[in-house]
């Protein structure tokens, strides 16, 4: 009554090869575009890298060099000065004015208004409006 079709052909070795070279170059395009806009949006959020160049010290002042090496402007907004990173106090910034403009690429030099006493060691905290805060410690000469 019933008859089973009972055939032992598959698909031929050219069709399967054409068919793994699709499925390879597909996964390949979707990967290639996925990483384009994942090292896209990562770079673009860089933002402001602040790092400190230089420390000067002069009577009754602190000049501190200040170099932008991200991918954004930054505007520094305040500085803060102490002889311990828990114990830091408002610096008075005789020069700039702040808020403060530092380009992308570019150096800033701060200059705080402060007494200081040779072999102490200070610590600094620079802050900008975006999330990139400096923050180090130096020894006075």
């Amino acid at each position: 009554m019933f008859k089973i079709v009972s055939s032992k052909r598959g698909i031929s070795p050219i069709l399967a090869t054409l068919l793994l070279i699709v499925i390879a170059v597909a996964a390949v395009i979707v990967t290639y575009a996925w990483v384009l806009t994942f090292t896209s949006t990562q770079t673009q959020q860089a933002g402001a890298m602040l790092t400190k160049e230089n420390v000067s010290w002069t009577t009754d002042q602190i000049q501190i060099v200040i170099r932008n090496s991200g991918t954004s402007d930054a505007q520094i907004t305040a500085a803060y000065i102490g002889t311990s990173s828990a114990n830091l106090t408002s610096a008075n910034v005789s020069s700039p004015s702040l808020p403060a403009n530092i380009n992308s690429g570019s150096t800033l030099t701060v200059v705080l208004s402060r007494s200081w006493s040779s072999g102490t060691r200070y610590y600094f905290k620079v802050a900008t409006d975006s999330p990139a805060i400096l923050e180090f410690s130096e020894q006075a000469p």
